[in-house]
């Protein structure tokens, strides 16, 4: 176990009373929604990008745009269409007869990008997007640029269209750290959206307060490294891993639908997202509920189903509540 510097527990109630603070000023104009804010600020604090499920007029826009406001930083949106090309995301080189070539830098260039119904972009795009989200960087012409830092990507799927969409493959899902699925909300909470929905006022007009700046989000990532795992809980984390790829020894009934267990990338997200939700409870060491708390987000798009698995209409969070109560958790 590799030993890293101890956070005063002070400096990460404050952190965690500052992330909180984040979610309650994004629910000023995102109604209900409140376990994908978490979310969404959980992956912030771990440095991942977010692939977001749901059918149209859910908030997803919405949400990030305010998150990117109350933490102060720059936003982008990417509408991503049958016919855009990798340059209409990373930018272009250009001429001018007065100064010559100069670098048009595209709209990847911000703390906060929306790349909005992403699998409607070719896999060429696509990748284009995957490379800038992996590397931080992008090559533009015979230059390579830094991209902001935090940088913090959020896609989002249709999964009610399939017509001219280009279904992202598994290798490339795997990139992202989570994905969520987001629901409708509650009757209780849509006749609130009546009166509070973005199409009565401007965005403008919530006054949502920034309670952060590009720096401090760098500080509190990296502070979120330092929170304390224990050699139990990281065992534990390895185990749910190897349970997705041999459950026969975990006795995990609904194994005969895996195909494909989880990558090891899994167990490091698993590892850093469980560090990023002890840090929002303001907590400096990491407790098996924490684990927990992730895991749906992180492994439901790990988990590859067999062809009996998807004719039978399985659900992966199924299997992976199934694994959460069979794996032993450490005391």
């Amino acid at each position: 176990m590799v030993m890293v510097e101890k956070l005063d527990p002070k400096v990460v109630e404050d952190y965690g009373r500052t992330l909180q603070a984040m979610r309650d000023e994004t629910a000023k104009v995102v109604v209900g929604q409140r376990g994908i804010i978490d979310s969404m600020i959980v992956g912030l604090m771990a440095n991942g990008h977010i692939l977001v499920e749901g059918i149209p007029g859910l908030a997803k826009t919405l949400i990030i745009r305010a998150l990117a406001a109350v933490s102060g930083c720059a936003f982008n949106r990417i509408q991503f269409t049958v016919d855009l090309l990798p340059t209409d995301v990373t930018g272009i080189t250009a001429y001018n007869k007065d100064k010559g070539f100069y670098v048009v830098k595209g709209p990847i260039f911000a703390n906060f990008v929306l790349a909005d119904e992403i699998n409607r972009a070719p896999p060429k795009v696509q990748s284009a997007l995957l490379e800038a989200m992996a590397e931080h960087q992008v090559t533009i012409g015979k230059k390579t640029f830094q991209l902001p830092d935090p940088f913090f990507v959020m896609a989002t799927q249709n999964p009610i269209e399939s017509s001219g969409t280009y279904n992202l493959p598994e290798a490339q899902m795997d990139r992202f750290l989570f994905k969520l699925y987001i629901d409708y909300p509650t009757t209780d909470e849509e006749q609130t959206i009546l009166n509070r929905n973005i199409n009565l006022k401007r965005f403008e007009d919530f006054g949502l307060q920034a309670l952060t700046n590009p720096e401090s989000l760098k500080r509190m990532q990296e502070d979120t490294k330092k929170i304390f795992i224990s050699d139990k809980i990281e065992k534990y984390i390895v185990r749910l891993t190897d349970a997705s790829r041999h459950p026969e020894k975990y006795g995990i009934e609904m194994g005969m639908y895996i195909q494909y267990g989880s990558s090891p990338r899994n167990s490091i997200n698993l590892f850093i997202a469980s560090k990023a939700r002890a840090m929002m409870e303001g907590k400096t060491f990491v407790t098996p509920q924490h684990v927990k708390k992730v895991a749906h987000d992180i492994m439901r798009h790990r988990i590859i189903l067999n062809y009996e698995g998807m004719a039978e209409s399985i659900k992966t969070d199924t299997i992976i509540t199934e694994l959460l109560s069979k794996v032993p958790v450490p005391v």
